[in-house]
């Protein structure tokens, strides 16, 4: 559709800003406005909310977002793709650019401060090489936000949706647990991309949940980090190291068996242990 960025203005866009995407910073620009109108649908955007998309890029996704009648947010690292994007919408979406605003910051620090708004909801295609560390920082910046749909490599989506006990359950899957329950709701294939990558991607939706209490997050992150650092020990010979010779207690405190390993545990179980060796 003409009010889409499809591949030859995608191309032409980086040419008029001599920009040459960029593997370090995750830089793979979608091209398909089927895909965009599906990541869009599957957000479940409502009107009244206020979207926080991470490296809008050339603005593909931005496109599918300012169709609905949410205000959207977005922050942008680089200077040049800031500045731009902008002009892009007011040619692509005019009557909606007034519902646009433009942060150039890093996502990796962005702060309330920095936004002139809260935000309710988080959709964005993440950069591959820091998609986790942007989703916990954004999580743990804006407790307004209630749920969302990111698009981060097929590897990372499985795991920021395992659930316990999978093989692929890890740091990612607890961690986002503090704050969300996930799960991988689609595939996009690296065809529609510019440059295409030499992966697929996964959409992995959200809906923010009440953190566990009693315990705060950074203890609980810590023992998750811990729990982790040898995947295949058991509890009590992993978690010695750090917390000394009142593991075994507080395994026994929580009910954990001290035999169980880190990629058993729920994030609820975490934040009990957490608790219990805090004592």
């Amino acid at each position: 559709m003409a009010d889409y960025l499809d591949a030859t203005r995608i191309r032409g866009l980086a040419k008029r800003l001599d920009l040459r995407p960029s593997k370090g910073r995750g830089q793979n620009f979608l091209f398909d406005a089927n895909t965009v109108r599906r990541i869009v649908g599957l957000a479940g955007i409502g009107d009244d909310d206020v979207v926080l998309e991470i490296g809008p890029g050339l603005g593909s996704l931005t496109v599918g977002l300012l169709h609905t009648p949410a205000r959207v947010v977005a922050v942008e690292i680089e200077s040049a793709l800031a500045e731009q994007l902008p002009l892009t919408m007011a040619d692509l979406v005019p009557g909606a650019v007034d519902r646009l605003t433009v942060v150039e910051a890093d996502a990796l620090r962005v702060s309330a401060d920095d936004l002139p708004v809260a935000p309710t909801m988080l959709v964005a295609n993440l950069p591959y090489n820091i998609s986790v560390p942007v989703i916990l920082h954004i999580l743990a910046t804006f407790p307004s936000i209630t749920r969302g749909l990111v698009m981060v490599q097929l590897e990372v989506a499985d795991r920021l949706a395992a659930p316990p006990g999978s093989k692929v359950y890890g740091v990612p899957s607890a961690k986002l647990a503090w704050y969300a329950s996930a799960s991988r709701v689609g595939i996009v294939p690296a065809s529609v991309f510019w440059p295409a990558p030499n992966v697929e991607s996964g959409l992995v939706g959200f809906t923010c949940r009440e953190a566990p209490t009693g315990v705060d997050r950074e203890s609980t992150f810590a023992l998750i980090d811990a729990a982790f650092s040898q995947r295949r020990k058991m509890l009590r010979s992993v978690l010695t190291g750090k917390y000394g010779k009142g593991v075994r207690a507080g395994l026994d405190e929580a009910g954990i068996n001290p035999e169980a390993r880190g990629e058993t545990l729920s994030i609820e179980d975490f934040a009990r242990l957490a608790r219990c060796l805090a004592d």
